[in-house]
């Protein structure tokens, strides 16, 4: 399947002296792409929880810094669902400028209940993702 895509734009905010990314910043950007992503599967978040005391949180994260963002690239975030568990979602994210791999990661999510524990992806959103899979 074609990966969600979500652009953004390097502002000096996000660099260093050099005007290089600074590295926690690209996993902001991950996030950032990881909220529409799921927006865009017509998943409202805060409903999820107030409805079904359910939220999603990062339980792992691998990444590889690939090449340097620098202030005023135009880059892409790039979100592909890798495998779904009863409770697990694992994702590829990829931050691209011009098409050149700049940052990928492998990201574990996991769902809970807001006391903390381990919750079943709801069903509807299950079956979403399911035709989703990479």
């Amino acid at each position: 399947m074609t990966p969600h895509r979500f652009t953004t734009r390097v502002y000096y905010e996000d660099t260093d002296l050099a005007g290089i990314v600074y590295y926690a910043n690209y996993l902001k950007f991950i996030e950032r792409a990881r909220s529409e992503w799921v927006a865009g599967l017509g998943v409202d978040q805060m409903a999820l929880k107030a409805g079904q005391g359910i939220v999603f949180a990062v339980r792992r994260l691998e990444a590889d810094f690939l090449r340097p963002a620098k202030f005023g690239d135009d880059l892409v975030v790039e979100t592909a669902v890798q495998s779904l568990a009863g409770a697990r979602i694992v994702l590829e994210q990829a931050i691209l400028r011009g098409g050149e791999r700049l940052f990928v990661a492998a990201v574990t999510l996991v769902c809970l209940s807001v006391d903390g524990h381990a919750a079943r992806l709801p069903a509807d959103f299950r079956a979403r993702l399911s035709a989703r899979l990479h």
